[in-house]
């Protein structure tokens, strides 16, 4: 990583199998096909952003995922949605980097507000985006339910 941090870049389809790959290492075990088909369907919309975090070695360190959110109950809002930065090259400004961008990005589009959810077993991740100021607001419950085919 270069001392100015890593450097990002919008993510391409070819990225594919390594957003796969960093995703795994996260709980989330996901083909890269289907990577490569839920970012034909997000990459080049107007709101929604992806980037990549490059190391010095070519490889990519990290991935992003944010999307502006229009709320009838709320202003709009910029939500981060996926953040995965490879455990091998955890704190070392690659996370931190990243959301900088996705707030750049967020504040070029107007939003003045930044939200992003974190699962209460990811305890390591609370603290990092504390010291992006980011403060806790609410703990809810997710719930889900299967509808029609699978994507």
């Amino acid at each position: 990583m270069s001392p100015d941090g890593p450097r990002i870049r919008p993510v391409t389809s070819e990225d594919a199998a390594a957003v796969a790959a960093l995703s795994g290492q996260l709980g989330y075990p996901v083909a890269a096909e289907a990577i490569a088909a839920r970012l034909e369907r997000l990459l080049g919309r107007e709101d929604q952003l992806v980037l990549a975090a490059v190391a010095d070695d070519g490889e990519l360190a990290g991935w992003i995922h944010a999307a502006e959110q229009d709320l009838v109950e709320a202003e709009r809002r910029c939500e981060i949605l996926g953040l995965v930065v490879d455990g091998r090259r955890r704190r070392g400004g690659i996370g931190r980097g990243l959301v900088a961008e996705a707030e750049r990005w967020a504040a070029s589009r107007g939003l003045r507000q930044m939200s992003v959810r974190s699962n209460v077993a990811r305890e390591e991740s609370h603290p990092f985006y504390e010291a992006q100021g980011y403060g806790r607001v609410k703990t809810q419950q997710v719930y889900r339910k299967p509808i029609g085919g699978s994507t």
